[in-house]
């Protein structure tokens, strides 16, 4: 079991472990016991019922984030052509063909997201002893294989950001839901983004709970269990903490 630092201590005696909390009272926890130095990414664990193995039970897409990130994203494309031309107007940081493919080939892995033509996709294949272990594949059924290459590069330049359910975990979703400096409106209109799109995706061969638990945390911080019969943020919900975050710039 890895050993915590004091700071980590000190913030899980600031709530009850043992206790759910509704996604307010979470990320209101996560704020406030983040300690770290930098602006630490806010993280939305979820453990589905489904069994990732199983072909009929895979839970993969992407969800786009009404509040983005919060961070830079660094995006390649595989394309020739137009299509090339197209992805740099878009903003993608790194573009090419045949010297993409050989650059990766030999270990570059400095983006977060790769987005393929489906022409260069035969060629693409063959990396993925180095693209698969790090979820970077392109994949159609994440919008990473796509003729619409600028489309994509804006898309997840935004705040559009991939999940799957991991086989190593048996189905646990990772997403980074936003940064701690967020005002909290801000990350719970994430939140309630990534729960709605993971029930939409819900296999029809999946039985019995299908959310099992859920927690969110910072980088260094602590998870916070959320009561999963309590997931759904409404629209007064974000209203109140909307104006509460106007009234507290206001103020300042």
């Amino acid at each position: 079991m890895p050993k915590h630092g004091k700071k980590y201590v000190d913030a899980k005696r600031g709530f009850d472990p043992q206790q759910s909390y509704s996604p307010v009272e979470a990320i209101d926890l996560v704020k406030s016991l983040a300690h770290a130095s930098f602006d630490e990414s806010v993280e939305l664990a979820v453990r589905l019922g489904v069994d990732p193995r199983r072909a009929d039970q895979v839970v993969r897409g992407t969800v786009s984030l009404p509040a983005g990130t919060g961070k830079p994203v660094r995006v390649a494309v595989f394309a020739a052509g137009d299509n090339a031309e197209a992805a740099r107007a878009a903003g993608a940081d790194i573009v090419g063909s045949d010297d993409l493919i050989a650059k990766v080939d030999g270990g570059f892995m400095d983006f977060d997201v790769a987005i393929a033509t489906p022409d260069l996709m035969g060629q693409v294949g063959k990396l993925g002893r180095k693209l698969g272990p790090r979820g970077l594949m392109p994949n159609p059924k994440t919008g990473t294989v796509t003729t619409d290459v600028a489309r994509a590069v804006a898309e997840f330049k935004g705040g559009k950001v991939e999940y799957r359910a991991d086989t190593r975990s048996r189905g646990v979703v990772q997403v980074p839901i936003g940064k701690v400096s967020f005002d909290k409106d801000k990350i719970l209109v994430n939140f309630r983004a990534v729960v709605d799109e993971l029930n939409r995706a819900k296999p029809a061969a999946a039985k019995g709970r299908y959310m099992k638990s859920v927690a969110v945390s910072s980088t260094m911080g602590p998870g916070i269990d959320i009561d999963v019969n309590r997931l759904r943020v409404t629209d007064e919900e974000l209203a109140a903490t909307a104006a509460a975050a106007e009234a507290a710039a206001a103020s300042a």
